[in-house]
């Protein structure tokens, strides 16, 4: 049983679409959610959701509503048990998703070492496997992504915990609920 789909807003173009389905309970039973756009708070339509189908785009879910907590980067494909796609020292359940859309131009970022663009600053335009080797840098608490969508991982080589960034400000990790050691970054790329 479906209870609804939401749409993308008007200024993504229809290539730019993903799909996500979420559904109540393990191995795609029970009620359905489906949806093209972010969405905040999964439990407004579903009670719990405990699987879900990537039928196009990427996607990025949280155990927690207000894109916050643990977040895990879903690709095309089929979740029958959130434990695989979200890990053992996750929720058991997705309660928010963020859409990705496709990006095809250039990539830039800067990272900082403290809060509030403080302390040492270094510029990005591509991959980095691991920001201490690479920047010197004994931590990173904020940024400013001026162009792409990019993942950061607490452990070099791409490796752990992740967390999303699209273009905007980020002045305190720590206040968006990610207090975790930057190790590595990369992006998220047309083909995701």
């Amino acid at each position: 049983m479906s209870l609804g789909r939401c749409l993308p807003d008007a200024d993504i173009s229809y290539q730019d679409v993903g799909q996500i389905i979420f559904y109540e309970d393990r191995n795609f039973q029970g009620r359905s959610y489906e949806t093209s756009s972010d969405c905040a708070e999964l439990t407004s339509y579903l009670s719990r959701c405990n699987s879900c189908r990537v039928e196009s785009g990427c996607f990025m879910v949280y155990e927690r509503p207000n894109y916050m907590g643990h977040q895990m980067l879903a690709r095309r494909g089929e979740y029958p048990d959130n434990q695989r796609l979200m890990g053992m020292s996750m929720s058991d359940c997705i309660r928010s998703c963020r859409m990705i859309p496709m990006h095809r131009g250039q990539f830039r970022m800067r990272i900082y070492e403290r809060d509030n663009f403080g302390g040492q600053m270094n510029e990005l335009m591509d991959d980095c496997e691991n920001i201490q080797d690479r920047y010197r840098m004994s931590d990173c608490q904020s940024a400013n992504v001026m162009d792409g969508h990019w993942l950061m991982y607490e452990q070099p080589h791409y490796r752990g915990r992740m967390m999303y960034l699209r273009p905007g400000e980020y002045r305190s990790f720590r206040e968006m609920g990610m207090d975790m050691r930057i190790g590595s970054i990369r992006r998220i790329m047309e083909s995701c």
